[in-house]
Order: C-alpha cells, then sequence, then structure tokens
C-alpha cells in the first residue's frame, strides 16, 4: 500500500499522538536534551575551567543564538521561495 505525502503526515501525527498519551515527554527526550545542552557547554567552555554558574549562562546564550539563527535563515528561505 502506498500512502501519500499527507498520508505519512497523518500517520506519524497519530504515532505521536499516541506516544505523548502513554509517556510523559520529559522522560522520553532527556538524553537528547542532556547531549545538546552538553554541546553548548562544550562549545562555550572545552576545557571545562568556567565556573558551574558562568558555563551554565554562557551555554544558555550560545543556545539561544543558535536558535535565533535557524529562525534567521528559515525566515530567509520562506522570503526567497515567496518570490
Amino acid at each position: 500500500m502506498t500512502l501519500t505525502p499527507a498520508e505519512r503526515t497523518l500517520r506519524a501525527r497519530i504515532a505521536a499522538h499516541t506516544m505523548h498519551s502513554k509517556n510523559d515527554a520529559r522522560e522520553t527526550t532527556a538524553k537528547a536534551r542532556a547531549a545538546s545542552w552538553g554541546r553548548f557547554e562544550k562549545q562555550v567552555d572545552p576545557d571545562g575551567t568556567l565556573p558551574e554558574d558562568e558555563r551554565r549562562r554562557r551555554a544558555e546564550h550560545a543556545r539561544k543564538a543558535f536558535f535565533v539563527g535557524m529562525a534567521f535563515r528559515s525566515a530567509q528561505a520562506r522570503r526567497k521561495r515567496s518570490t
């Protein structure tokens, strides 16, 4: 049976909602969130020499810069597609 792209999207959404109805999302994504946070901490303090509170503060700014950059590139791509 071949599904259309819209049907595949609906099937994936059903699966995601089913999973989240049975599990706590914070638990299912804990490892991924820890890895992501570790990436930003390594980026701002590769030698691990900063105090914990300063490393966290800088990592939070690095994380925000990353996501704002993604939003910026997404807006540029949308604008380019609309012209």
